[in-house]
């Protein structure tokens, strides 16, 4: 049978398409849409954003259609479960193009993210899931049983870049204001004892992997493991570069050009918090722990 999972993130959509019987990928493509962009700290969709989501669902189903796809499952997340306005969205979408919207809760989509992740990693040993979104970030411990802890908190690099004004590149004062923010919403969570693996689920990851490996990121279905002290340079690179320098960059796409260094000013402050040791990043996540799990 031939699926589509479709993940109406706050960023990107993206959507994926597979032949579930043999796993086999038939087709993979994303578009920057900036669902939360102008209006996700007022919890509401823009009508420009709602425009922008239209013509890529539009897109992703022509694709679905020449590839004779049976079922198409699409799932909201942060943007879309916060915005009082998110049915304007869901009911144009069913009715134009005959996709129906599930806009699932924060855990739901850390278990989602799991099951993802856990097609490309065997824990071996407890680690640290961390999911990197535009409206939230998930964490979720897991260990040889399974996962045994998972937290959805409310710090995507879309929120963060429309929160505060920055200069260019990042001043001190802004890397400040970004790791104050991150300490009042979330330090709670790593005054727990977490594991000292840090698993990165795809997304960001993945431009962090390129910008540091120079090269695309093309795993086999596994996850890879980089050496961390390279990672850390690579963050703190990003974190002093310039707009125009992430502008001439071809390894970040268009989306993350403008938000790579608040995604790696909250990577940096993980790492520090849960005195991380050993970091894989993972090819895979939501889309994958829908479509394959």
């Amino acid at each position: 049978m031939r699926r589509a999972v479709i993940d109406l993130g706050t960023n990107t959509f993206n959507l994926l398409i597979a032949d579930t019987q043999t796993r086999q990928v038939l087709f993979q493509t994303k578009e920057g849409v900036a669902l939360g962009m102008g209006g996700i700290n007022e919890k509401r969709l823009s009508p420009a954003a709602i425009q922008r989501a239209f013509e890529a669902l539009q897109k992703f189903k022509d694709n679905c259609d020449t590839l004779e796809v049976n079922a198409i499952r699409a799932i909201g997340t942060s943007a879309m479960r916060d915005a009082t306005n998110a049915n304007e969205l869901i009911e144009k979408v069913a009715t134009e193009l005959k996709i129906s919207i599930e806009v699932v809760s924060g855990l739901q989509e850390a278990e989602l993210i799991y099951k993802g992740v856990a097609l490309s990693h065997t824990f071996d040993e407890p680690a640290l899931i961390m999911d990197i979104g535009g409206g939230s970030t998930e964490f979720i411990v897991v260990d040889l049983k399974g996962p045994i802890l998972a937290h959805s908190f409310d710090i995507g690099v879309s929120r963060l870049f429309q929160l505060f004004d920055y200069q260019d590149p990042l001043s001190n004062q802004d890397i400040e204001r970004v790791e104050n923010y991150l300490n009042q919403h979330c330090a709670h969570f790593f005054k727990q004892q977490l594991p000292k693996v840090l698993i990165g689920a795809s997304g960001s990851f993945e431009t962090f992997y390129e910008l540091m490996a120079q090269e695309v990121f093309a795993p086999q279905g596994a996850a890879v493991q980089v050496e961390a002290s390279a990672f850390k340079f690579m963050l703190d690179h990003i974190i002093a570069s310039t707009q125009a320098e992430r502008n001439a960059n071809p390894h970040i796409i268009e989306i993350r050009k403008r938000m790579a260094p608040l995604a790696a000013i909250k990577t940096r402050w993980v790492i520090k918090a849960a005195h991380i040791e050993h970091i894989y990043i993972s090819p895979y996540s939501l889309k994958e722990g829908v479509l394959f799990s």
